[in-house]
């Protein structure tokens, strides 16, 4: 039987190892995560978005090699040994005394490969960055100017990307060519077959006169002719390659916004404000990135609160004393008159140090407790101190207590944290059922 060969003729695409690209980035997701980690937590606020350079152990990409051994069982005897007998374990030789820059001994034999150092861009850097972070609690609630869109399954198309080729449907459709372009070739072929068979059974074969055997050799060369004729025919075309198509297609959003809460007041050292702004930053990148024209209200606060713009928030250099229900009090009203709960996912984050006048924490309880928590899905408070918590914190404490899985607090003692608290904060939650 002769094998069959499929050639593609198509020119390769701008993109021609994207596929391998993404199936290379999910096989050794553990270690570009570890490294998108720890690239985080050493960048500042201004480059925190911008690609990485990924290092995988040769060990690891090593694949597995099958080498054909001598087998069985032998019994080997070395003359000259008195060192060792069956059994004993070996130690390693000591390097050499050569002096290099590895962290490794020096040694006048052996070979071996540097580490797998590749370059992941900036979408790639982000998309692991935030591939299991969601805002909790996102319910469906009324449309408003927020635009998503899923793709859908939409029939087949002839042309598309490699990776999207549907086999059964090409196989198919390449059965169905050779039936249509062959059939009426092999019906004639069992007509003549059915023709062979009578005048290989007539009894006057070999009369001269009838000339029945010269017929019988005409027959078999056209049958020989005709199963040429369908051999030629193509096991698979161009034609008949086809791909899934997918459409784009809206499909109902959510309405949400982020109130970002930030102390600026004078307690908060220029640390504690950094990794305050850090904190955000991420934060702003995260709903950025998955959460498209999502609302985000910035408020700064001392000893009163004030609602600004990008700009002022992550940048001015206002501060004063503190009270912290300044900030609590001025979102309540901000809700009340432009993100009614019925209509919109109301989230919250706040970092502080948690240094307030004591009178005013339980003051902040009371708020969270009865005005602001009841129209939120979920808040969370960050205290940025590495020292004793204060009363604020105890406050809150209650406040988790009495909204579990809807108010979260987190501290952070140094810049190191801010990574692992913001995951832990907004990790994907797994469905029930």
């Amino acid at each position: 039987m002769n094998g069959t060969h499929v050639v593609d003729r198509r020119l390769n695409g701008k993109n021609k190892s994207a596929v391998n690209r993404q199936r290379f980035l999910r096989r050794y997701k553990s270690h570009i995560r570890k490294a998108v980690t720890e690239a985080v937590n050493k960048r500042s606020i201004t480059d925190i978005d911008r690609g990485e350079r990924i290092s995988i152990p040769t060990k690891d990409i090593s694949e597995p090699l099958f080498r054909s051994g001598r087998g069985g069982r032998r019994n080997v005897v070395h003359p000259g040994n008195k060192e060792y007998t069956q059994g004993d374990l070996i130690e390693r030789p000591e390097g050499g005394s050569g002096q290099g820059q590895g962290q490794g001994k020096a040694s006048d034999s052996g070979e071996g490969n540097d580490e797998f150092v590749f370059q992941i861009s900036q979408e790639e850097f982000l998309d692991f960055m935030f591939e299991d972070l969601e805002l909790p609690n996102l319910v469906q609630k009324q449309l408003k100017d927020t635009t998503k869109f899923k793709y859908v399954r939409a029939g087949y198309t002839s042309s598309g990307t490699p990776s999207k080729i549907n086999i059964v449907r090409s196989l198919r459709g390449a059965y169905a060519r050779r039936l249509a372009l062959g059939g009426r070739t092999r019906g004639r072929i069992r007509e003549l077959e059915a023709e062979l068979e009578t005048l290989k059974a007539h009894p006057a074969i070999d009369d001269p006169v009838l000339k029945l055997k010269d017929r019988m050799l005409e027959v078999e060369a056209e049958i020989e002719r005709l199963r040429k004729r369908v051999k030629a025919i193509p096991y698979i075309d161009e034609i008949d390659i086809r791909y899934n198509q997918h459409l784009k297609q809206p499909k109902p959003a959510t309405s949400a916004v982020m109130f970002c809460l930030m102390d600026v007041s004078g307690s908060m050292s220029q640390n504690h404000k950094d990794i305050a702004k850090r904190f955000f930053i991420l934060l702003y990148l995260f709903l950025q990135r998955n959460y498209e024209k999502i609302d985000v209200v910035f408020i700064r606060h001392h000893t009163s609160a004030k609602e600004v713009n990008e700009e002022e928030f992550f940048y001015s250099r206002e501060t004063g004393g503190t009270i912290v229900s300044s900030a609590l009090k001025l979102m309540a009203e901000i809700v009340e008159q432009r993100y009614p709960a019925q209509d919109w996912n109301i989230y919250a984050a706040q970092a502080s140090d948690g240094d307030n006048w004591n009178d005013d924490s339980p003051r902040c309880s009371k708020l969270l407790a009865e005005n602001i928590l009841p129209r939120l899905q979920y808040y969370s408070y960050i205290e940025i101190t590495p020292h004793e918590h204060q009363m604020l914190w105890y406050e809150y404490e209650k406040i988790a207590a009495q909204f579990p899985g809807r108010f979260a607090i987190e501290q952070i003692g140094d810049a190191s944290d801010i990574y692992p608290v913001f995951r832990k904060l907004f990790q994907k939650q797994l469905e029930n059922g």
